[in-house]
């Protein structure tokens, strides 16, 4: 990469962490190309390079003779506390949450593929919609049955949250893997979210396990990509 591309990747950086964070937010104007220039202390092809690179992210329209705007109005979402919570704390999006299963089931397949001894599970379907009355995830969850939980399914989940029902019996995830892939909405899940067959949705799957290493939860996830971004990062920040 030469000098003047690792400029222009540099200050596009730091300008997208700006704006996804919320400190340059949607419809404010970006300073001009002069003080870029001297805020980055790099050349104004440079800074245009930058430009257009958040262009092609969607993040910034930039109008010839006038300047560049954010158009980004979203913001990343932090699912450790769930779904509901990173949509809340995105910026005051309160969803509603409807329970559509809640049950013990037998699962050989998934016991097998945790490497579990088990294959009993409680099996948590979660639909999270504005508002609006808009539908913007569907939440396939999936416990092992352990101690304490076979009462969930009669007794409901503790203050609707599955983290505080599991938290009620000891159990908390301290870490875990996630995979996002984009699919198409197959005809069943479509109709739940009131979408047309073939509609492409993020599909995050998510293994929380306890400090010990053990699965306490698997999650399968289809969220609205209007509504939800996944981001991550590597590389020196600066």
């Amino acid at each position: 990469m030469s000098e003047q591309a690792h400029k222009h990747h540099r200050v596009a950086r730091i300008l997208s962490r700006e704006i996804r964070g919320g400190a340059l937010p949607d419809g404010s104007r970006l300073p001009g190309e002069h003080a870029l220039t001297e805020r980055f202390s790099v050349s104004r092809s440079t800074v245009r390079a930058a430009l257009r690179s958040l262009a092609d992210e969607g993040l910034v329209r930039t109008h010839p003779g006038i300047g560049s705007f954010v158009s980004f109005d979203g913001a990343p979402l932090d699912n450790r506390h769930g779904w509901k919570q990173a949509l809340t704390e995105q910026g005051g999006v309160t969803p509603s949450t409807t329970v559509l299963r809640l049950e013990a089931v037998r699962d050989p397949a998934l016991g097998a593929e945790l490497g579990l001894g088990s294959d009993r599970f409680l099996a948590v379907d979660r639909m999270r919609s504005l508002a609006d009355g808009a539908r913007v995830s569907l939440e396939r969850s999936r416990v092992p049955l352990s101690r304490g939980l076979e009462e969930v399914p009669r007794t409901g989940l503790v203050d609707g949250s599955l983290t505080a029902t599991l938290a009620a019996v000891g159990l908390v995830v301290a870490s875990g893997e996630q995979r996002a892939t984009a699919v198409p909405l197959d005809a069943a899940d479509a109709a739940q979210l009131r979408r047309s067959a073939g509609t492409s949705f993020l599909r995050v799957t998510r293994i929380g396990r306890s400090p010990g290493g053990a699965v306490l939860e698997h999650v399968v996830s289809l969220l609205d990509p209007a509504r939800f971004e996944l981001r991550t990062s590597f590389g020196d920040p600066h």
